[in-house]
């Protein structure tokens, strides 16, 4: 169409609908049929400048159909989840996130209507309703994934999750037992759970580890516990053992020699039959489920006087921090709790006030010895030891 000059212009065109707003057509680069852009504009500098932006994208190859991003939110969400490849637990968990706490907001509409507005509103109110913010962290790291799909597809040019900070959140501090707190809590829960209760603190296995081990995997002479599988439980009650999370979940862990009688007396009183039987079962002779430990947990921690807020994964919390304050290297607590990264064994690195100020009186024993105040009599070798 010519311009007031008389000039044809070189790329797509701008015409002026009966509305009274202006619309842009341009060639379909990879069709070559004209096509109209996906909205309108209310001057005809808008849509000129528009075409300016759409000729820029395809010159430097990052121009998206359009069209791509109309496919149904739902259906592809639904697609996208049966084929990633995962743990029965983590696919039912992943499902339930995407049901409950993502389809109800974007499932009606597209993959392209999705924008970063619309994924700051709905974490808003899913905050604002209640819902825990770890929750709302693993339903914004889902969607992020599905977009981050849907981007590779060539749907939408970019993620719309692009929110900071949404993808983490702050975990507050679990309490720490001491020894003999740990041991306030073995004496008052119900004998069949004390050794599971000891085992958490002090060899920091997870409870489905716990509920997974067998007899065969306890080695007493050697005071090894070995950790070959998991138990996992679905929503529907079914109990399975899986794999750990990693290859480093597989692994052996060292027990204190003053567990080695509470092992034997538990082995001979309330293990199962047999070198495949579990060391752990309920009160009926069946698998140990959180469900019917749960309530022997609670009436123990009261009758202990510990922390109410304590959870019984807080006893290995609890166990890592004594390792670490044992002189446990990172290495060392890495293999202890089955981590193949660093970052979560680091966490116990830190210093506790006491071990803090026996490196500063050790460093001052070093201060007199290289040439200040002599050290008072047994000082140096109290604080070396």
């Amino acid at each position: 169409m010519p311009n007031k000059k008389g000039k044809r212009r070189s790329f797509g065109a701008v015409r002026q609908l009966a509305s009274g707003r202006w619309q842009v057509r341009y060639r379909d680069p990879e069709t070559g049929l004209l096509r109209p852009a996906e909205k309108t504009y209310e001057t005809k500098t808008d849509a000129q400048v528009a075409l300016t932006h759409i000729e820029a994208d395809i010159t430097r190859g990052q121009w998206a159909d359009p069209d791509a991003g109309a496919v149904n939110f739902a259906d592809y969400a639904t697609a996208w989840l049966r084929d990633r490849k995962l743990a029965d637990r983590t696919r039912e968990r992943n499902e339930s996130v995407m049901r409950l706490h993502i389809v109800p907001t974007f499932g009606a509409g597209s993959i392209a209507d999705v924008t970063t507005a619309r994924v700051r509103s709905w974490r808003g109110k899913l905050l604002a309703a209640g819902v825990g913010e770890p929750t709302v962290v693993k339903a914004y790291q889902l969607l992020r994934a599905l977009m981050n799909t849907a981007m590779d597809d060539e749907m939408i040019r970019r993620n719309p999750c692009r929110i900071k900070g949404a993808d983490s959140y702050d975990v507050p501090e679990r309490p720490v037992l001491s020894v003999a707190e740990v041991f306030g809590v073995a004496d008052t829960i119900a004998p069949r759970y004390r050794l599971l209760v000891l085992l958490a603190a002090f060899t920091t296995l997870r409870f489905g580890e716990l509920a997974a081990l067998r007899r065969k995997d306890i080695d007493l002479a050697g005071r090894m516990v070995v950790v070959r599988r998991a138990q996992a439980e679905l929503q529907n009650g079914r109990l399975f053992d899986k794999a750990p999370k990693s290859a480093a979940g597989v692994r052996t862990v060292s027990f204190p020699a003053e567990l080695v009688d509470e092992i034997r007396r538990h082995l001979e009183h309330y293990a199962a039959a047999g070198q495949d039987g579990h060391l752990f079962v309920g009160p009926q002779g069946g698998q140990l489920r959180r469900s019917n430990f749960r309530d022997d947990w609670v009436k123990a921690r009261k009758a202990a006087g510990v922390s109410a807020e304590l959870h019984f994964h807080d006893l290995r919390h609890t166990g890592n921090t004594l390792a670490s304050t044992a002189g446990a290297s990172t290495r060392e607590l890495m293999t202890r709790m089955g981590h193949s990264s660093a970052r979560a064994a680091l966490i116990y690195q830190h210093m506790t006030s006491d071990r803090d100020r026996a490196i500063a009186d050790w460093l001052g024993a070093m201060i007199r010895e290289g040439g200040g105040d002599p050290p008072a009599s047994g000082d140096v070798d109290s604080v070396r030891t």
